[in-house]
């Protein structure tokens, strides 16, 4: 159990190393953040799955902990907060009274 939960831990550093890596942007979280985010949950991940599979299958545990990190990580991706993302929605001045002006019933 303690070479699984080595690898488990280092799957969810390369995890974390890809994310970071490959979408610098999407990431505004500190990387000790995002690095102990898919460390914790590979590590979380991958111990469920050894022990729902009694620790017969250790190749489905680390591609367990692999997905478990990918998807964790990935809660703190905040793509809308890339540079050159931004939502149109923001930054439009509204009118004033413009939402008076409109009625959708006829009274």
């Amino acid at each position: 159990m303690l070479v699984e939960s080595i690898v488990f831990a280092l799957v969810g550093l390369v995890a974390a190393a890809a994310a970071l890596l490959g979408l610098p942007g999407y990431f505004r979280a500190s990387r000790p953040l995002v690095a102990g985010t898919a460390t914790a949950a590979a590590l979380l991940g991958g111990v469920l799955a050894h022990f729902c599979l009694d620790g017969r299958h250790p190749v489905v545990a680390v591609a367990f902990s692999a997905l478990a990190a990918g998807v964790l990580t990935s809660l703190l991706a905040r793509p809308d907060l890339a540079a050159g993302r931004a939502p149109a929605h923001r930054h439009h001045p509204h009118r004033a009274g413009a939402h008076r002006a409109r009625r959708h019933r006829p009274v």
